[in-house]
């Protein structure tokens, strides 16, 4: 079995860790345990590029119950948690290819090993794995039947190539699911990017200004979180409707190259390019703190403050210091990447449960489909949102009501007025 990984003699470690994680993700639990009995996946072999952490190990176990064989990579090159990739290899015989702060190259010399067994369906999370496959190993495309993709920003781009044409089979857009983004971007993103900053700083947040860049769902967790910390939270936005939103949530509203003046704490959410960029940093408090929650390091401008700076080093571990050339320090965390995986552990395990679920029961469906949906980008049938959402009601001991027959008719009907 091929695998490329830290140390396999981590896998103890990991094991301890993925139990953790396991005791809070009933719905998975119990997809794992149909999927043991009814082997929905056997025989069907998945790349997957997923960031590779104790609770994506939870959904590989789950897919190998399910028959699959599955081949694993890092969906970024600051996500991977090692001593989970070493147990999955070492306990659970998955060939894993993931290295905590591997370099571009080898990110990619990665996705292109977990493509090189020919898979017949892909799990992204950014969508990388999918562009390369479009890209520059067009030769698997013939063994693919389907795909998902996880993130906003992956949904983004796959979008894009559906409506140039360019997509070539279909692919399920989990993160469209309400169970996931009403409670991953939000709940997830919220937490653990706040977990991700006082990891890398241990600066107190209470008193300070906070700059949310982006009000959807990622960026509404991240401002309901800070403000509970403390801070005083700035919103920014190029939609009029999140940021009428954000101001009617009680935020304060203004463009980035205000909010840069004023901004102890900066944090991108937005799935663009070039959101803070030189001619902001140069206006900011020396001192200031820039981190990224969105899927890619694009979203702060990197480059123009490289053009902009003196000299730059690390000052404690995820942190780099700038010395800007007009003299101020500006300070970024975790190269700019996902800061709540790369400082912290990613979202609580307990909301991956239902993200993981989507994943698990889109890949089922699309199995199960097999050649009746067009190259295309999908969202997750309602009947397995509903459920994933009534799993976790019942896990978390919580009953609700059902219409009554009266009450259905109601609903159904147009002649029954006042």
């Amino acid at each position: 079995m091929n695998y490329d990984i830290k140390d396999d003699k981590l896998a103890v470690d990991g094991e301890l860790r993925i139990e953790w994680a396991n005791q809070s993700m009933p719905v998975l639990n119990r997809i794992k345990e149909r999927f043991k009995t009814e082997k929905p996946l056997a025989g069907v072999s998945v790349a997957a590029c997923l960031h590779v952490t104790t609770e994506t190990a939870s959904l590989m176990q789950t897919l190998q119950a399910g028959g699959a064989n599955v081949w694993l990579c890092a969906s970024n090159p600051l996500s991977t948690q090692d001593d989970v990739a070493a147990a999955l290899v070492v306990n659970h015989k998955m060939p894993v290819f993931a290295i905590k702060g591997e370099d571009n190259k080898t990110y990619y010399k990665h996705i292109n090993a977990v493509l090189d067994p020919m898979p017949q369906y892909t799990m992204d999370d950014g969508a990388d794995l999918v562009s390369t496959l479009h890209s520059e190993r067009t030769d698997l495309m013939k063994n693919v039947i389907g795909g998902t993709e996880e993130t906003t920003t992956g949904i983004i781009r796959l979008k894009s190539m559906a409506k140039d044409g360019i997509l070539k089979y279909p692919i399920i857009a989990v993160n469209d699911a309400q169970t996931k983004h009403f409670f991953d971007n939000r709940y997830g993103t919220g937490q653990s990017t706040i977990d991700g900053i006082i990891r890398a700083t241990n600066r107190l947040l209470a008193g300070s200004f906070f700059v949310v860049c982006g009000y959807g769902w990622c960026g509404r967790g991240l401002a309901m979180r800070a403000r509970g910390m403390g801070a005083n939270v700035i919103v920014t936005e190029i939609n009029p409707l999140p940021a009428l939103e954000a101001v009617m949530d009680g935020f304060t509203v203004m463009p980035i190259g205000d909010a840069a003046k004023i901004g102890d704490f900066f944090c991108t959410v937005t799935g663009n390019i070039n959101v803070i960029r030189k001619e902001h940093i140069e206006t900011m408090k020396s001192g200031a703190i820039l981190s990224n929650s969105g899927h890619f390091n694009v979203e702060l401008d990197l480059e123009g403050l490289n053009n902009i700076s003196a000299s730059k080093r690390t000052i404690r571990p995820f942190v780099e210091e700038y010395k800007l050339k007009n003299g101020k320090l500006i300070n970024v965390l975790g190269e700019g990447r996902l800061i709540n995986l790369a400082a912290a552990e990613g979202h609580p395990s307990s909301v991956m449960d239902m993200s993981f679920a989507n994943q698990a029961l889109s890949l089922e469906y699309l199995v199960k489909n097999k050649g009746k949906l067009k190259p295309d980008v999908y969202t997750v049938p309602q009947d397995i949102d509903k459920a994933i959402a009534k799993e976790k009601l019942k896990a978390m001991g919580i009953e609700i009501d059902v219409l009554t027959p009266d009450q259905a008719k109601y609903l159904a009907s147009w002649d029954m007025g006042t």
